[in-house]
This record gives C-alpha cells, sequence and structure tokens, in this order.
C-alpha cells in the first residue's frame, strides 16, 4: 500500500508532518551558547596565562635576588657589624647616663649658689641686713664719690628721679651737661664726658 504512492509525495508528506522548527531553534540557541562559552573560556585561559607569566617572572627575579644575596653575605661581617653597633650603643647608653648624673649635681650646685647669691644680697655689702636709711647712705657716697670726680647729678623737676648729670673739667675749664631733656643719662655717657 505503501508503494503504490509516489516516493516524492511520500517523503514531502512525511516531512510536512514532522514539526522541526522547535528543534532548529534549540539547536541554534545550543550553538550560540556553545559559541559564547568557548569564547568566554578562552578568554578566561588568556587571562589566567597572562597572570601566570606575571608571576613566573616575579618569581624568577625574585629567585635571582635570593641568590645574588646568598653568595655576597657575608655571616662575618655581619657579626662584627652588629657587635660594633652594640658597643656602640653601650658606650652612647653609659654616656647619656652619665651625663644625666652630673646635670642633676649641676642643677644642685646652682641652687645652692642662686640661695647663697640670695643670702649676700640680703645681707647688702656690709654683711648685715639692709634698713631703708643704709641704702639712702649708700647714694648719698656714691653723690660725694661722683663730685669729688666733679661730676653733679641732679633730680628732675617734678617726678623726683636723677635725671640732669652736669660734668665739670676744671683744667680744661669745661662744663658738660648731659640729660637735660628729661632722658636718662647712661653710665658710659658719663665716663665718655669725663674723659
Amino acid at each position: 500500500m505503501l508503494f503504490d504512492e509516489s516516493p516524492v509525495g511520500l517523503i514531502r508528506e512525511t516531512t510536512t508532518q514532522f514539526k522541526i522548527h522547535p528543534d532548529r531553534e534549540s539547536l541554534a540557541r545550543i550553538t550560540q551558547s556553545l559559541s559564547s562559552l568557548h569564547a568566554t573560556r578562552q578568554s578566561s585561559l588568556q587571562t589566567q596565562q597572562r597572570s601566570l607569566k606575571n608571576l613566573s617572572r616575579r618569581l624568577n627575579a625574585l629567585q635571582t635576588q635570593r641568590e645574588y644575596e646568598e653568595t655576597h653575605h657575608n655571616a662575618g661581617a655581619h657579626a662584627s657589624s652588629i657587635l660594633a653597633l652594640d658597643g656602640e650603643k653601650f658606650r652612647t647608653a653609659k654616656s647619656a647616663y652619665d651625663t644625666e648624673i652630673e646635670t642633676e649635681r649641676l642643677q644642685s650646685e646652682l641652687s645652692s649658689t642662686n640661695a647663697q647669691i640670695e643670702q649676700l644680697e640680703r645681707e647688702g655689702p656690709e654683711g648685715g641686713v639692709r634698713r631703708g636709711e643704709e641704702a639712702e647712705d649708700e647714694v648719698v657716697l656714691k653723690l660725694c664719690v661722683l663730685r669729688g670726680l666733679g661730676v653733679e647729678v641732679e633730680r628732675m623737676g617734678g617726678t623726683g628721679s636723677w635725671g640732669r648729670v652736669i660734668v665739670r673739667d676744671v683744667e680744661r675749664g669745661d662744663v658738660r651737661v648731659l640729660g637735660g631733656d628729661g632722658a636718662r643719662v647712661a653710665r658710659e655717657d658719663v665716663w665718655a664726658a669725663m674723659g
């Protein structure tokens, strides 16, 4: 019964009865997924190969550096260098300790000297406790000595402070007045005027 029909018609009818269009779409999707997966795998493989080459170069450089260090390392020189540095460290620490002790001693001596200076200043040049009138006697004594040298010191008008200095040179017949404008007269100026 099958042989009575034409084979071309039979094949055509058979092929039209099969629905292979969805299968073709699935095969196209599978082919596309496989090519995408292959490209991704190839890219990942290239990235890993580049990373491996970089790591290999770095390993070679580190091995070369290690070999260089091993060939040039001198254990005896290193030990003697450490020993010398330890000795220097010990000397520095001892020097710092000695300096600290000397500083404390000098500070103690300085405070003792300052206390003696304060005591002597309180006692005055005569060795006793100063009183107001003795300080006034000292000023009067200085004024008498200056007058003997030909120098007179006068008080300024309303302030009551010492301001004007008159220097007389009897041999030359010279008179100089310093501080007439109320300004303070320096000791050096008085000695220069006397010279």
